[in-house]
């Protein structure tokens, strides 16, 4: 059972010192070796202007994609449960929505012409 630990310990860093040899970069292959961050350079300045209605509509389809996700189950339910009480509760759900998506309209957080 040690003979076998002792191969396989020797094997395994004979192929990382292999591969380490074989993997060796060039100088010239430095630019591929360094960051790429979503086409801007690393090494500029990290405080580059960022638009903030992009990331406002990212969570509201956030918010929307959740709430679709709690809306999907409900037709399953009224099979399995009292069809009043399931029909209750999706007209209470999809009328938080509807004054969420009022409120957020209202607000000018749909408006892209700004």
């Amino acid at each position: 059972m040690l003979m076998i630990f002792f191969i396989s310990l020797a094997l395994s860093f004979l192929l990382i010192l292999i591969n380490s040899f074989i993997s060796k970069k060039m100088i010239s292959d430095r630019e591929k070796t360094s960051p790429f961050e979503c086409g801007f350079d690393p090494k500029s300045t990290a405080r580059i202007p960022f638009s903030l209605r992009f990331y406002l509509i990212a969570v509201i389809f956030l918010i929307f994609d959740v709430e679709i996700t709690l809306i999907m189950p409900m037709p399953i339910m009224i099979f399995q449960n009292n069809l009043m009480s399931i029909m209750f509760l999706t007209l209470f759900f999809i009328s938080i929505l509807i004054v969420g998506l009022l409120h957020e309209w209202k607000e000018g957080a749909l408006q892209w012409d700004l």
